[in-house]
């Protein structure tokens, strides 16, 4: 069977997502499996009990009403996604085993000072995650690490700020300015996040929480505020890869620009479980949030910088 034109993270494991990014796939039932047809060809099939979340960002995909009540008795939510590929719409259970009421439930009630501990530990795993982006680029700044342990509840003392100053005049120089309307490096970043943004989107929706009921960010009007918070670790990575693009002479925003920005998506990150791409650091960073709420577990799960940028064990 191919497998060009979908993917499944966390094979051969419980809680599979199976992710649908090729153009005229059909998903339909065929006994227990989740069925993967191109023209009437069978090309993959999925056991229904062991899915977690199906994920549709291919154009002229199609499914069956049979298969969003398959899975939404399975539990499982169907998350669509537009040209874009950020979410646009979700399909999940109205009654059944998946814990998604309870976890949005739960995410409603968080407490503010629990929010507060929240966003402290995501702002020190970012500045920790720009300290390594510019290790790997060889413009280390060790003072960064110290920063990210000062990091109080709520970051009070607005350390990320600080952090950032630092960072982008030794990532890009000290005449850069994050415009988002000027320059290359912008342009670049501003098409890196928006992958990352819509990769974040889905885990949430995928972990079953609500994108709009953010930990920290507060924009009238944004449907993916928890979204804006969670991918906050994650952007250097996105920023490492416009560095080296901008490095290696490239000036516009095209197809092979675009696709090393979305490749970032697939680095390998370090871990608690080891090695595993960044998007499924994602789905793992929504799901440790989502058993947080739950008093499931106690913290986070944060990767660790990519396998080649890992620092020395002393």
């Amino acid at each position: 069977m191919r497998q060009d034109a979908y993917s499944i993270r966390g094979r051969h494991m419980p809680g599979q997502i199976v992710e649908i990014s090729s153009n005229g796939i059909h998903l339909s039932v065929e006994r227990g499996f989740l069925r993967l047809g191109r023209d009437g060809e069978k090309i993959g099939e999925v056991p229904f009990d062991s899915i977690e979340a199906v994920v549709v960002h291919g154009h002229g995909a199609t499914f069956s009403a049979n298969l969003c009540a398959r899975l939404s008795n399975q539990g499982a939510p169907l998350v669509i996604c537009g040209s874009n590929h950020t979410p646009v719409s979700v399909v999940w259970p109205v009654e059944g085993h998946h814990a998604q009421g309870f976890r949005i439930q739960a995410q409603a009630d968080a407490s503010l000072p629990l929010k507060k501990r929240l966003w402290k530990n995501i702002v020190a795993a970012k500045i920790m995650a720009q300290a390594s982006a510019l290790d790997h680029i060889g413009k280390s700044l060790p003072g960064l690490r110290l920063m990210a342990s000062t990091v109080k509840s709520g970051d009070s003392g607005n350390v990320e700020a600080q952090a950032a100053r630092r960072y982008w005049k030794q990532l890009f120089g000290v005449d850069f300015r994050r415009d988002r309307q000027s320059g290359a490096e912008n342009a670049f970043l501003n098409y890196g996040y928006t992958v990352l943004r819509s990769g974040m989107a889905r885990a949430i929706l995928v972990a079953g929480l609500h994108p709009s009921l953010a930990i920290m960010h507060e924009s009238r009007g944004e449907a993916l505020r928890l979204a804006d918070d969670l991918m906050e670790p994650f952007r250097p990575w996105i920023d490492v890869v416009v560095h080296d693009l901008l490095e290696q002479g490239a000036t516009d925003l095209v197809s092979e620009t675009k696709s090393a920005l979305a490749n970032t998506l697939r680095m390998d990150l370090q871990g608690p479980r080891g090695a595993s791409p960044l998007q499924t650091c994602m789905d793992r960073l929504a799901s440790s949030l989502a058993k947080v709420y739950l008093k499931e577990q106690p913290a986070l799960e944060f990767p660790g910088p990519p396998l080649a940028l890992a620092r020395p064990a002393r």
